[in-house]
């Protein structure tokens, strides 16, 4: 709840700081007193516009600070601080405080750390439900009804959401399917003569390689092609030097036994022939190897030619061809076993829609008969509230399919009609501002278990009543309250009687200076400021005796 709100320069108020508790609180004062002020600058902290004419004359700035404590944080408040990275300690107040310079421009902080407006603006309706008479906000707004009534059937819209979730994501994944598939046949021809045009080619892992290796010890044979023709014609026949060797080696083997010195010659003669005969081998291994074959190389050159331009059509490497052909397969093979998927695909959308529109379904009953109830609790709070004649309708209508969400397929709005036989017609649509103030009354009665802000304020609800409308107003206001919070800024004794706590506004003038305060007042001065209300400028004996009856009378 509100516990504590501070001001700073904030038009007629110098400096000013309130305590509040729970229950029921009432401000009253004169009319022109500047209870307005208070509602602008508690609206300053809520995130409202900041308006320079809001600081004091002749002062620089003007601030605000509310101080606000829970048992537990609302989860959306929680929620929203901790995106911002302001994380209120265990037990510790939540403290507002804004700035707006004479200037121009604002600050906002959170326990003293900087935010945005936006934030304020965020935590606002979690914090403080303000009722004025021209109210747009709360209750007013359909935007926020089905939440109310949803919150009033006890019907726990997770399980829908949920259901929603999964129907999107498998449509998504439906249409998904349905995308590829289209574009596969779309490109169906040209995946099949990429495919024929490698599975002519047949490229093999390694391949490259391979084949550079090849063609280029065949090109080598050719460039030494000459030499080794020249070197097989000198080998080759009687005049080459192998058989020059062996012929002298034989001669030698005759005469060697005469001198041991030619015996000696004949060993070396004998290993220069075996060395010979053994570079001779080589000489025709290597010539095997480097056999120059023009159509092979030629073959190899091609198919080098054909794999590397193929990769570059398909901007891969070589080695990588052989898992474009299993890409390309791949794709066909989708395209032809596509139906099956998306048979199997559409099933699973059509069963989540189901699931989703039978759970939609059994919500809107819950609704409609929540919506009834709802009806007949408001029926029941209009006549004492001088609204006898008024009617209240909850409005619970199916939306076309293109607009149904994971709130469901219903919207909902409360509606009223004032007269007998006028139409029904939204709440902000009411023409008198405390219709609207009591019709908003007597909803927040109905919705009272539901919950709401911390802090609830009614401005002026009972303006334009008086005597028993008057006091059902207090008795609701004060019942509404319980051990919540709400202040009510009323003109009526018979409301005032009702508060807890009783605060008087008042305007007093110093010379040029004119300056709004805010005390709260004790049971005698509660009396006083009563038979004021009742009796106006000059307060009579029977006016205090009233008072007295009044507050007896709570």
């Amino acid at each position: 709840m509100l516990t504590r709100l501070s001001i700073r320069n904030v038009v007629l108020i110098e400096a000013l700081d309130l305590d509040f508790g729970r229950g029921l609180g009432v401000l009253t004062g004169e009319t022109g007193a500047g209870k307005s002020i208070l509602l602008d600058a508690l609206g300053l902290v809520l995130g409202n516009r900041a308006e320079t004419m809001l600081v004091r004359a002749g002062a620089d700035r003007a601030s605000v600070t509310a101080s606000f404590e829970f048992a537990r944080l609302p989860a959306p408040v929680a929620e929203a601080l901790d995106e911002a990275d302001i994380v209120p300690e265990p037990g510790e107040p939540l403290m507002i405080r804004r700035q707006v310079r004479a200037d121009g421009g604002s600050k906002a902080f959170v326990n003293d750390q900087p935010a945005s407006v936006a934030l304020l603006r965020r935590i606002a309706p979690a914090l403080v439900e303000l009722h004025g008479q021209h109210d747009d906000r709360g209750l007013v707004n359909p935007r926020g009804h089905r939440a109310l009534l949803d919150r009033y059937a006890g019907a726990d819209t997770a399980a829908l959401a949920a259901a929603w979730d999964a129907w999107r994501a498998a449509e998504d994944r439906l249409q998904a399917a349905r995308d590829a598939i289209a574009r596969a046949r779309e490109d169906q021809d040209l995946l099949l003569a990429h495919l024929a045009e490698l599975t002519a080619l047949e490229p093999q892992a390694g391949e490259e390689a391979r084949l550079a290796e090849a063609r280029a010890a065949m090109q080598k044979g050719e460039r030494l092609s000459g030499d080794l023709e020249e070197l097989r014609h000198l080998w080759d026949g009687s005049e080459s030097p192998l058989a020059a060797l062996r012929v002298a080696a034989r001669r030698l083997d005759r005469i060697a036994p005469e001198h041991p010195l030619l015996g000696e010659a004949l060993a070396a003669l004998d290993r220069a022939v075996i060395e010979a005969g053994e570079a001779e081998a080589k000489l025709e291994e290597a010539a095997e190897a480097l056999v120059h074959d023009p159509a092979a190389l030629e073959a190899a050159e091609t198919r080098l030619f054909d794999l590397r331009a193929l990769a570059r059509k398909h901007r891969c490497e070589v080695d990588e061809l052989p898992a474009k052909m299993r890409e390309f397969r791949a794709a066909l093979d989708k395209i032809e076993g596509g139906e099956a998927e998306l048979d199997a695909l559409e099933e699973a959308a059509k069963e989540a829609g189901r699931l989703y529109a039978e759970r939609a379904r059994a919500l809107h009953d819950r609704r409609v008969e929540a919506a009834a109830r709802l009806d007949a609790a408001v029926a029941g709070e209009l006549a004492p509230l001088k609204l006898d004649a008024a009617r209240f309708r909850t409005a619970v209508e199916p939306l076309a399919e293109e607009r149904w969400g994971p709130h469901g397929s219903d919207s909902v709005e409360f509606l009223i009609a004032t007269n007998p036989g006028a139409d029904f017609a939204p709440l902000a649509k009411i023409a008198s501002g405390g219709e609207l103030s009591r019709f908003i009354l007597a909803l927040k009665v109905a919705l009272a278990e539901q919950g709401g802000a911390a802090t609830v304020i009614f401005d002026e609800i009972d303006r334009g009543v008086g005597g028993a409308v008057a006091s059902a107003i207090g008795e609701r206001l004060a019942r509404l309250a319980g051990d919540g919070q709400l202040l009510a800024v009323t003109h009526s004794p018979q409301v005032a009687a009702r508060g807890r706590t009783h605060y008087l506004i008042a305007k007093s003038s110093e010379g040029t200076v004119t300056k709004t305060s805010v005390r709260l007042l004790d049971q005698e001065e509660r009396q006083e400021e009563i038979a004021r209300m009742l009796s106006g400028a000059e307060v009579t004996p029977e006016a205090r005796a009233q008072a007295d009856r009044l507050l007896e009378g709570v």
